[in-house]
């Protein structure tokens, strides 16, 4: 069960513009409209997009006035997000250093 649901998840993330969402959200809550102008994208595909994120559970939606503004539901979904970039970074060095030491 517990599996399961971590795969659910990572699988929801498996995907740079979900990522590239979640950034911007970090900021606030933002529009559909907010988010197509920050990542150049079309509204169908934010949407979908936004959808998906929702579906897990990952994000909130609260109207105002005509528009919905999105957030994250849970803050600690930063820290996943922030260690995600640390073992990048911490890949990155290591490659480079064996790069260095076979020159």
């Amino acid at each position: 069960m517990l599996r399961n649901f971590k795969a659910e998840l990572f699988k929801s993330l498996a995907h740079a513009t979900r990522i590239r969402i979640l950034d911007e959200l970090r900021a606030g809550p933002r529009s559909v409209l907010d988010l197509q102008h920050a990542l150049g994208l079309g509204q169908p595909s934010v949407s979908q997009h936004l959808a998906a994120l929702r579906g897990k559970g990952l994000l909130l939606a609260r109207r105002e006035g005509a528009f919905v503004r999105y957030s994250v539901a849970d803050e600690r979904l930063w820290q996943l997000l922030d260690i995600a970039r640390d073992l990048y970074d911490r890949q990155l060095h290591a490659e480079r250093a064996d790069f260095e030491a076979s020159r």
